[in-house]
C-alpha cells in the first residue's frame, strides 16, 4: 500500500526505472521539463495500447510543450520494446517490474475481478513540473479524450 495519497503541491517521489530500448529513466535526469507520468496495467491490452497510442498521437505536441510523456507498467523492457515496435509508439515506457515506484505513487492498488482480489496498477497519471512538483493527478483513468486532456493541462503549466 501506499505509504500515503500524493496530492498535487506534493514533490513527486523520484525513480529511476528501466526503459524500452535498453535504457533508463530517471525524475531527477528531466529536471527542467514537465513530466507527465501515467502508469497502465499492462503491454498490448485494448485499453493500455489506446491510450499509449493517444498519448503518442500527440507526442510533438507534448514535446513542443515542453513535457517527456513517461509509460510506467509491470510489464519487462523487453515486452516494452515489442509493444512500442508493434504500434509504432512514440514515447518512453518504464518498466517497473517491482513496482515500487507505483507503491511511492500509490497506485499499486487491491482490485477485484470476477470476485477475485488481486495486486494491480490503477490506470493512473501524474503532470509533474520542471521542478518535480506534482502539479495535476488523474486517477482511475477513461482512456477516451484523456491524452488531449493531460496535454491541455501542460500547456497551462
Amino acid at each position: 500500500m501506499a505509504s500515503r495519497d500524493l496530492q498535487v503541491g506534493d514533490k513527486a517521489p523520484s525513480f529511476t526505472l528501466p526503459t524500452d530500448g535498453d535504457a533508463k529513466v530517471s525524475l531527477s535526469e528531466l529536471k527542467g521539463k514537465s513530466v507527465v507520468l501515467y502508469f497502465y496495467p499492462k503491454d498490448d491490452t485494448p485499453g493500455c495500447t489506446a491510450e499509449a497510442i493517444a498519448f503518442s498521437k500527440d507526442s510533438k505536441a507534448f514535446k513542443a510543450a515542453g513535457a517527456v510523456v513517461i509509460g510506467v507498467s509491470k510489464d519487462s523492457p523487453a515486452s516494452h520494446d515489442k509493444f512500442k515496435a508493434k504500434y509504432d509508439l512514440a514515447l518512453t515506457l518504464a518498466a517497473d517490474e517491482a513496482t515500487k515506484t507505483a507503491e511511492a505513487y500509490g497506485v499499486w492498488v487491491e482490485k477485484s475481478m470476477y470476485g477475485r482480489r488481486y495486486m494491480g496498477m490503477e490506470r493512473a497519471t501524474f503532470l509533474i513540473d520542471a521542478k518535480g512538483v506534482i502539479r495535476q493527478i488523474w486517477r482511475k483513468v477513461k482512456v477516451s479524450g484523456h491524452a488531449p486532456e493531460v496535454l491541455a493541462a501542460v500547456k497551462a503549466l
